[in-house]
């Protein structure tokens, strides 16, 4: 088959236009053209009211030769369809050997045990919340009844942090082995729209995650693999040798029972603080890295609709619209918006008791009548001191869990998050009263001056950027928009930093991986980043089976 790339067809044209068009991009007859599919499709907004759609197209026809001899030296937009299929780097070899450990069940754990599965590893994946049904319930419970369970929350359960939010599906990571790809396809069989192979900025949803979710964990069952939840990991079995090397052989579950493995991918989510203080006991190397804080901030949909489609604003192929925004300010910090959510909510996402902590969510529709993202400041190592002067890897945590509990003060100590109207938050005033915007952030929102919810330099920061915003979208500093607080989970402040074998540096048989690691960034970056640590577990335990079979 051949990929011709850079098809623009207007917004509204109708079925018959796109293989008109190839067939007279290659120059062919109508009959000549055997069949064809959609690889990608993207649209060019820059002309607001005149919109085009750009398609990649996967074309079968007897006159690939020829067409390829003819055209390909002159049009650099065509060539032989790239094989995107994902190959298996091993396959498990008879005999005896312990099974590979998958501590988390989010993005990267679920594909690291899909994967170990899949090449007849037979994993045992630990997740220390509940399945993703039970979650639900539970998350709920925050939601509407003010009740936290610290073991299963937004942070905590099957199918981790990305089960509650917008289900964004892209990256802007290097893909060359196409494990991005497998990510897609694998998330299609398990009930996702075929569309997420093909459309630029693919997305789910919360709701049809969950289904996903089970669908996964039942086919990483059907392989011989094994999923156990309310299993924390408390402890790793670390054996020293002689020379000071370091070698895994198990965990310690919060029962006090012990499971043996030479092999334990650590795949945690941002979240998992009491691990992170247990690894860091335990000696193996952490660092501190940067990430950022801020407030989620929400605007009528229909307003950044208008200003991102014009006219178009509505149209079926376009949905609702998302933006990406950054501002360099004086003061040396930089602005942006992160995990913008199109036509969604705000969520509660504390996984600790007394600290508030939110997020955003939308369902695969996006018909909510808000937008909201996170409005977030930059933050480096350096900005750590001030909470934890030890110098420790950990001192982001200090950080993070002293603006949460702000935030939960500032709320009124129920978990209702603090926020400020964005006029009032630039006019430094107190906030009183709704306007025309209404938060969707449940259990609720407490009104009141925004300016004690993070450091003085973001507060500053974000006071800079919000017009500066405004003048590449008309309305985004509109006095009734809401600034909800606090934004603390961006990514993880800590780097379980590894090397180039996917060990960790100073600990053999553990793999650090996905957000908690600090090697992802989303559901995609993150079931990627489960695939390279599946992969480097199975080539080590495949050639310790060859070499016991000699």
């Amino acid at each position: 088959m051949l990929r011709l790339t850079d098809l623009k067809l207007p917004l509204d044209h109708d079925q018959a236009a796109l293989p008109a068009a190839i067939v007279a991009r290659l120059g062919i007859a109508a009959d000549e053209l055997t069949r064809f599919s959609i690889a990608k499709r993207s649209y060019d907004a820059r002309k607001r009211g005149a919109i085009t759609l750009i398609y990649a197209v996967d074309v079968d026809t007897p006159r690939e030769a020829d067409l390829l001899q003819r055209l390909q030296p002159v049009d650099g937009k065509l060539g032989p369809t790239p094989d995107t299929t994902y190959k298996p780097v091993a396959r498990a070899v008879p005999g005896p050997a312990l099974r590979p450990l998958v501590v988390g069940m989010g993005p990267c754990g679920l594909f690291a045990g899909l994967i170990l599965a899949q090449m007849g590893l037979r994993p045992i994946i630990l997740e220390r919340g509940k399945n993703v049904r039970e979650r639900t319930v539970d998350t709920f419970g925050l939601w509407r009844k003010k009740i936290l369970n610290p073991e299963s929350n937004v942070q905590f359960g099957e199918g981790g942090a990305g089960t509650f939010s917008d289900g964004k599906l892209y990256s802007q990571i290097s893909d060359k082995r196409h494990y991005g790809r497998k990510v897609l396809t694998e998330f299609v069989k398990a009930g996702a729209p075929e569309e997420i192979l093909y459309v630029s900025k693919p997305h789910i949803g919360t709701f049809r995650l969950v289904s996903m979710v089970e669908s996964m964990r039942a086919d990483i069952e059907a392989l011989g693999g094994e999923i156990r939840f309310s299993h924390r990991v408390d402890d790793v079995l670390i054996e020293t040798g002689a020379a000071g090397t370091r070698q895994v052989r198990g965990v310690v579950l919060a029962d006090g029972s012990e499971l043996r493995a030479d092999h334990v991918v650590m795949a945690l989510g941002h979240s998992a603080r009491d691990t992170f203080f247990m690894l860091h006991e335990r000696g193996v190397f952490l660092e501190a890295k940067p990430f950022s804080i801020g407030f989620r901030i929400e605007h009528p949909q229909s307003l950044i609709d208008r200003a991102r489609f014009g006219p178009q604003a509505g149209h079926p192929l376009l949905g609702a619209a998302d933006y990406k925004l950054v501002h360099h300010c004086r003061n040396g910090r930089s602005v942006y918006s992160f995990c913008m959510c199109p036509g969604g909510t705000v969520v509660a996402a504390a996984s600790e008791p007394g600290r508030v902590v939110t997020n955003g969510m939308s369902q695969y529709s996006r018909n909510e009548r808000n937008a909201n993202a996170a409005i977030v400041v930059g933050i480096t190592p350096d900005d750590y001191a001030e909470f934890d002067p030890s110098g420790s890897p950990l001192a982001g945590i200090a950080l993070q869990r002293h603006w949460e509990e702000q935030a939960y003060r500032l709320g009124g100590e129920s978990y209702d998050a603090p926020g400020q109207l964005v006029g009032d938050f630039l006019q430094q005033r107190a906030s009183t009263g709704f306007g025309s915007v209404l938060p969707s952030y449940t259990p609720g929102v407490t009104l009141g001056d925004l300016s004690t919810a993070l450091p003085r330099y973001a507060i500053e920061a974000i006071r800079e950027a919000l017009p500066a915003f405004d003048r590449q979208i008309k309305g985004f500093a509109m006095d009734d928009a809401i600034l909800t607080g606090v934004e603390t989970r961006t990514s993880s402040p800590v780097r379980m930093t590894r090397g180039v074998d996917g060990h960790s540096l100073n600990t053999r048989g553990l793999f650090p991986a996905g957000e908690g690691a600090g090697y992802a960034g989303g559901i995609l970056s993150a079931g990627v980043d489960g695939i390279r640590a599946a992969e480097a577990v199975a080539m080590e335990m495949v050639a310790a089976g060859m070499a016991r079979a000699m």
